[in-house]
Parts: structure tokens; C-alpha cells; sequence
């Protein structure tokens, strides 16, 4: 299996460098991609510079691919890499509690994949998962909270051979005069929706992470799995 995938960047990238970048990255080092090119667009432009959307084909075949969007996993399991790699604030005892028992129960151990498929943890993304570990917000909340504004998933080359069998494919330019606007909308967009909706629609039933630690809910707790539309 071939996939086309796009780099949002200020500058052209023709062969990305394996074990550079930051570490406090979502999912830790690695080169960033997407599937789609409206989105590499906006991640690439600044508020007053023009960006690259990247453009690369990866063969697949034979890599271990980690797809945290799969039955396998729950949003939980995204949060603990995220508290693995990403800087939380930890106001509280509870949240402390929290992270702790997160790390502790869905972590993953992701050192031997080629690649991940996951969320992208932008900062309104970001600060769902900080108002969940701090008891604000359900599971279902936040579950839900993650598709707000179509952010979609992000691709993330992680190993060597990865990175030897990605190849350029060209670029497009982003231009920051639409695309800064459309990531800003986007953004403005998920936080709205969130505030207006999300936040302050709790339903009956509704699991937080104060029961998750409580009765010690695991990685195959049926409530973790059900329908949480």
C-alpha cells in the first residue's frame, strides 16, 4: 500500500532528516504529515508568511503502523502518549492523580512502529484534553470534543527505514493571505462549537476520569468502548 502524504512547512523539505525535530511533539520525534493538502496548507503558512505543502508517496508495505484510530484503542490511549511527550498543566491534585493513573493503565508502547495514525493535538485540541484530566469534562465529552472543526488525523513517520522510503513529490504554496485565515477559522471554529456545546452538555450517565480511577477502569472496560454519540 502506497500513501500520498503532505508537510506543512515554511520551507520546501525534498528529504526530511530522521531524529531531528522536537521531542515534545505530540508523539515525540518524528516528521509530521497529513493525508490532506488543505491541511498541510494551513499548517504550513504563518500570519504574515506564505507556506509549503510538501508533497511525499510512502511505500507501506512491510511497516508497523500504529493506528490509534482503530477498535483497539480509545481516546484514552491517544491522551497517555500525549502526557508521555506534551507538557500538561497539572493545577491540581486530581489532575496529577489523573496523569499519573492514564500513564500508568493506556500506555503504548510505540518505540518499535515505523509510523503513527493519531489525533493532532492543536491548542484548542489541547486544552480539551487538559479540561478532562482536570474533571471539567466526561469521556464522551472529550471523545466527541476531538472532531469538532475536522482537524482529522495526522500521519507521523517515526523510524529510520520509514524515513529512507519516503519520497518528494513536489510542493504546493500556501498563500498565508487564505490559508492563515482558514486555519484561524478552523481553530475559532472546534473552540466554539466546544464552549457552546460540548462543555456544558452533560448527560446522564456520563463517565469521568474521577470514576475511571475510582473503579479502575482498564484499556477493555465495555464502557469505554460503547457508542458515544
Amino acid at each position: 500500500m502506497t500513501v500520498i502524504l503532505y508537510h506543512g512547512s515554511e520551507n520546501i523539505i525534498e528529504k526530511p532528516a530522521f531524529g531531528y525535530g522536537k521531542p515534545y511533539n505530540d508523539y515525540g520525534l518524528g516528521f509530521y504529515c497529513t493525508e490532506v493538502c488543505d491541511m498541510a496548507k494551513e499548517w504550513g503558512v504563518g500570519k504574515d508568511r506564505n507556506g509549503y505543502a510538501n508533497r511525499y508517496t510512502l511505500d507501506c508495505d512491510g511497516l508497523q503502523i500504529l493506528n490509534l484510530g482503530s477498535p483497539d484503542y480509545s481516546i484514552l490511549h491517544w491522551l497517555a502518549i500525549l502526557l508521555q511527550n506534551r507538557e500538561f498543566d497539572v493545577p491540581s491534585a486530581l489532575a496529577q492523580e489523573a496523569k499519573e493513573y492514564l500513564l500508568s493503565h493506556f500506555a503504548v508502547d510505540y518505540s518499535h512502529y515505523d509510523a503513527i495514525i493519531g489525533y493532532r493535538a492543536d491548542d484548542s485540541y489541547f486544552s480539551f484534553a487538559q479540561d478532562f484530566i482536570n474533571g471539567a469534562i466526561s469521556y464522551r465529552q472529550l471523545t466527541r470534543a476531538m472532531y469538532l472543526g475536522n482537524l482529522g488525523q495526522q500521519f507521523v513517520v517515526k523510524s529510520r527505514r520509514a524515513f529512507d522510503l519516503l519520497r518528494f513529490d513536489g510542493y504546493e504554496i500556501a498563500e498565508s493571505s487564505e490559508w492563515y485565515a482558514k486555519k484561524m477559522s478552523r481553530d475559532r471554529a472546534a473552540r466554539r462549537q466546544y464552549f457552546d456545546v460540548e462543555r456544558n452538555r452533560r448527560q446522564k450517565g456520563d463517565i469521568y476520569i474521577t470514576q475511571i480511577m475510582d473503579e479502575e477502569m482498564k484499556a477493555d472496560d465495555s464502557r469505554l468502548r460503547q457508542n458515544l454519540s
